[in-house]
């Protein structure tokens, strides 16, 4: 045997276990190693076994491969988190291996292992694409540790491109990114769907029109899903240039193109184990549709110039504003794609469909946009929740927070939304009592809950003994 690690040696067994008593992955080596999947390609089989029963039990796959020849023909076939190579070894040296692995399209982090530290060695690893070398002979925890930096850095690096990415992507202020808001009979129901489909593997379609929270609904699927954990990455298909559209999906080798300076992961991989939410999906282009097709059916993307399929792991959710039948007859979406992505769906209600749910929202806006704008809350009276109420809302949800930003800076709602005919019922019914106006706010709570007295004490701020109370006195 050429080299052993010192644990070999001495005759040190590498700990099993998942938890902290038994050395597993615990808070010493970050959370995400018991989730990867690594790749050991070495000709040692002394060392193949040290390695894969050191990180065996303590993530979720762990392969091994005997030559470069055997480690492309696995990377063939399933994506690897990390790549733990030897560098020297027979007819091809780890190095050489890993560069022409990299400009055939090659997406994973590669520690390098090697018992020469030589500058020479390390300054042709780094070229490669290594992004961490190991000395021989080295401990257990030394190359545990070495995968959780890979690990770490690659979460970092995923997350850091989603985020600028939706920077990009999204010129307004989400403030109901994580929920719906609402409990009319529409929105209900559409949670009942979303609790029934989330932990599926299916792919959903959701419709509806510009605004009226197909966002919100995906990101809900995501978080009741068991992907919840990995990356949500959302794009705006209508954004993308249909230049850079199969680049920013596939990902693209360096030299592709006029510009690729360097490889570069494309959304596909970013989310990889997650989400990927295809928003306006009916924008995309007829041969842009025809790869990503392949790509739904064989869970594989072939990022742009590279000669290698790379499998990924991902739930897709679809959405559009248009109508995709329509679209299909005028022989602009391929209606293959259609039946493909069409396997669920959930169609988004307009916001003039929901009734009082346009109150609920606008309460959250007014209280998050005042928050923001460091100024005072203006109030709704009952001519201002008449007409936000009675208002068609074209732009949907959109126009509704623009409408409180704009309220909040001038201090006041447009005349438009004042529905002066709810002040007149107001003066008109001025002489009740104060138990018939109390009864007549109730009864009229309960008229629009179905008589769902729980929702109605939540909406009315009371106790459910307080609407029971109430309604035996009258006799209901």
């Amino acid at each position: 045997m050429r080299s052993t690690a010192l644990d070999e040696a001495n005759g040190v067994k590498p700990p099993v276990g998942n938890d902290d008593s038994f050395g597993g992955p615990g808070p010493e080596f970050g959370p995400w190693l018991e989730k990867a999947s690594i790749l050991v390609v070495d000709d040692e089989p002394g060392m193949r076994n040290f390695l894969v029963r050191t990180l065996g039990p303590r993530a979720k796959r762990v392969e091994e491969a005997a030559d470069c020849e055997e480690a492309t023909k696995k990377l063939d076939q399933h994506h690897f988190d990390v790549v733990i190579l030897d560098n020297i070894m027979p007819g091809k040296s780890g190095v050489e291996w890993l560069t022409e692995q990299r400009e055939i399209g090659f997406f994973s982090d590669a520690i390098l292992m090697t018992a020469y530290a030589d500058l020479d060695t390390a300054i042709k690893a780094l070229r490669a694409g290594a992004v961490d070398f190991v000395l021989k002979p080295f401990r257990s925890n030394q190359i545990l540790n070495a995968v959780a930096r890979c690990l770490d850095r690659m979460r970092l690096r995923r997350e850091n491109h989603v985020l600028r990415h939706e920077l990009r992507a999204t010129s307004d202020h989400v403030l109901l990114r994580d929920k719906l808001i609402g409990y009319s009979p529409q929105i209900q129901e559409i949670r009942e769907t979303i609790a029934r489909v989330a932990p599926l593997p299916t792919s959903i379609l959701i419709s509806g029109q510009s605004g009226t929270g197909k966002e919100v609904t995906a990101r809900s699927l995501h978080a009741l899903s068991d992907r919840a954990e990995k990356p949500f990455v959302p794009i705006n298909c209508a954004a993308i240039p249909s230049e850079m559209i199969e680049a920013e999906l596939f990902g693209h080798v360096k030299g592709a193109f006029t510009g690729a300076h360097s490889t570069r992961d494309g959304l596909f991989m970013h989310a990889q184990g997650g989400t990927l939410f295809l928003d306006e999906v009916g924008e995309l282009s007829l041969a842009t549709q025809s790869k990503l097709l392949r790509a739904i059916e064989s869970r594989r993307v072939r990022p742009v110039g590279s000669e290698r399929e790379a499998p990924v792991d991902l739930r897709f959710i679809f959405a559009t504003n248009a109508d995709l039948e329509e679209e299909v007859e005028a022989g602009r979406f391929r209606a293959d794609l259609f039946y493909r992505i069409n396997v669920m769906h959930i169609e988004m209600p307009p916001l003039h469909e929901r009734g009082d749910d346009v109150l609920e929202l606008a309460n959250l806006f007014m209280d998050k946009l005042s928050k923001q704008l460091a100024v005072r809350q203006v109030p709704m009276d009952g001519a201002v929740r008449a007409g936000l109420t009675r208002y068609g809302w074209p732009g949907n949800v959109r126009e509704l927070r623009n409408l409180i930003e704009r309220t909040l800076i001038l201090g006041r709602f447009p005349d438009e939304f004042r529905d002066e005919h709810a002040d007149q019922g107001a003066t008109a019914e001025s002489d009740e009592t104060l138990d018939e106006m109390e009864r007549r706010h109730i009864l009229a709570m309960l008229y629009k809950t179905g008589g769902n007295r729980n929702e109605a004490s939540r909406r009315l701020g009371v106790s459910r003994k307080t609407i029971d109370r109430k309604c035996a006195s009258w006799d209901l």
